[in-house]
């Protein structure tokens, strides 16, 4: 980022601290490719808080130092309120999922509560106001590009969509790149109002690229630039008249399709991504990133590689860091971060440590820098909102850890389609008790060796190549059927390690 920008971003913390002196403020961002469950998190983890729901593991709220909890007036005006009342009529009403994020959002928690030090007691404010954005997974991508140049951008892009995944799709868009010589060999349409429409054609065909393969590799590929998916109020700007061009047509011409490209790259950074990093990520305190594992292990290993891989790039981009509140007077660092595997109500519980134990492995690599940086990190297996509960299942004198909720209308499984009214039971599968195994699979060497626990290591244990040939077996259920209290309210949001998430992202400051 230029100098100019990191001034803004300094000017911002100077007025948040300012603010603080008031009310302190914590900014917790919400992070997670697209379906990943940010919105629903939101919702439950403000829904319990607000309402005393179940949280026997988050301490100020058990313990009771949580006097009250609302919805406050946000601080920042020009950003959209997150739809919080919205969301939890879908939730609790209607049963269905809120959807997805389609621009950004934002929602202030104000909380009075007792501290536990004596000294916060006499000396700071009984208010806490907790800062919540929400915003598009697509547009979390862009946050890859800051580093990048137009012509490194142009190869991996070209890399990536040649790789046997993505080349089906982006078979009209090379055959475009191939023509694109020849239409500039022919000197009468050398000129600029030639050139802006080949832009716009070459835009075109790669954005019909984009949007194909992002069909059929859902949320876990580095698909970018990500306003391209979701253009918003940028739709049909010439900010987004660009694309990667080949190699071989690299110029230093400053009249040449390659320099419009170029500074249309440079320009969608500028007033776009630089922006976007610099007025939400450069000023969180605490984050934590919403991972959809168990999709991506039904996906296969090829999907899982890919996941890491992007995890990994995102979170370059952030600023871990340890806590130091006269360096955060200009420069904020992140000095939490919680990794959490999403959807864990799909599962036996028997099964949530081993998905714990594959995040973990998955995020390994960004884990190293933010403790490196004096970040602490945490990976955990959360259902923001447990659509289902647990039984036992007799099949041939076998029984199996199981599963009981409704799937959602349409949903199929087997010969079984759903009405969306009628309960089912099913066995979702088993993970592995060595992370490993996938991670050969998917051709990623096992840093840390064999695991530890001997007993993981059984005869029946499945072998790598057939690992991902046995998908897990699960469908969407509804959310919960939620009791009423006597003034009619629902009652809370029933959760799976919600309170322990909160605790761990904002316990120490509440205490």
């Amino acid at each position: 980022m230029k100098f100019f920008d990191e001034m803004r971003i300094a000017a911002s913390n100077l007025t948040d601290f300012a603010s603080d002196m008031a009310e302190p403020s914590v900014r917790l961002g919400v992070t997670g490719l697209a379906r990943a469950g940010k919105t629903i998190f939101i919702s439950s983890a403000l829904h319990n808080i607000i309402h005393a729901g179940r949280l026997p593991r988050f301490e100020a709220h058990a313990t009771g130092r949580i006097a009250s909890a609302e919805i406050a007036p946000q601080p920042d005006k020009l950003v959209p309120r997150f739809r919080y009342e919205d969301h939890i009529a879908d939730l609790t009403d209607r049963r269905i999922w809120p959807v997805s994020t389609s621009r950004t959002s934002q929602v202030r928690l104000s909380l009075r509560y007792q501290s536990k030090e004596t000294l916060k007691r006499t000396f700071r404010s009984d208010r806490m106001a907790i800062d919540i954005v929400d915003y598009p997974g697509e547009w979390l991508l862009d946050l890859t590009l800051m580093e990048l140049s137009y012509r490194d951008w142009s190869s991996r892009s070209f890399e990536q969509a040649s790789k046997p995944l993505y080349s089906p799709h982006a078979r009209d868009w090379f055959a475009h790149c191939d023509g694109i010589a020849t239409s500039l060999a022919n000197p009468e349409q050398g000129d600029e109002p030639y050139l802006e429409t080949l832009a716009r054609s070459t835009a075109k065909h790669f954005t019909d690229y984009l949007t194909a393969a992002k069909q059929a590799r859902g949320a876990y590929a580095l698909l970018t630039p990500g306003r391209f998916l979701m253009p918003g109020e940028y739709q049909d700007s010439p900010t987004l008249s660009f694309a990667p061009l080949p190699d071989a047509l690299y110029s230093k011409d400053k009249h040449s399709l390659w320099a419009m490209m170029e500074r249309r790259f440079e320009d969608y950074k500028a007033s776009i991504v630089v922006p976007f990093y610099r007025d939400h990520f450069a000023r969180l305190d605490r984050q934590i990133v919403l991972i959809d594992l168990l999709a991506a292990l039904n996906e296969g290993p090829e999907t899982l590689a890919e996941l890491e891989e992007t995890i990994t790039e995102i979170l370059r981009a952030f600023r871990p860091g340890s806590r130091f509140w006269l360096r955060n007077l200009v420069s904020r660092r992140i000095d939490k971060i919680l990794f959490a595997a999403t959807k864990a109500d799909h599962l036996h519980h028997t099964s949530h440590d081993r998905l714990e134990r594959i995040l973990a492995r998955l995020v390994e690599r960004a884990t190293e820098r933010v403790q490196s940086s004096g970040g602490e990190c945490q990976t955990m297996a959360i259902a923001a909102v447990r659509a289902t509960r647990e039984a036992t299942l007799t099949v041939e004198g076998d029984e199996l850890p199981s599963l009981v909720g409704i799937p959602l209308e349409g949903e199929i499984l087997g010969e079984d389609a759903f009405d969306g009214e009628t309960e089912f039971a099913l066995f979702p599968g088993d993970l592995p008790a060595n992370p490993d195994l996938f991670f050969r699979a998917a051709g990623q060497p096992a840093p840390w060796g064999p695991h530890p626990d001997k007993a993981a290591q059984l005869e029946d244990e499945p072998n790598e190549d057939d690992l991902f040939q046995d998908p897990l077996c699960f469908v969407r259920f509804r959310p919960p059927h939620l009791e009423k209290d006597a003034e009619g309210l629902p009652r809370s949001l029933p959760h799976i390690r919600l309170d322990r998430a909160l605790d761990f992202l904002l316990g120490d400051i509440l205490k």
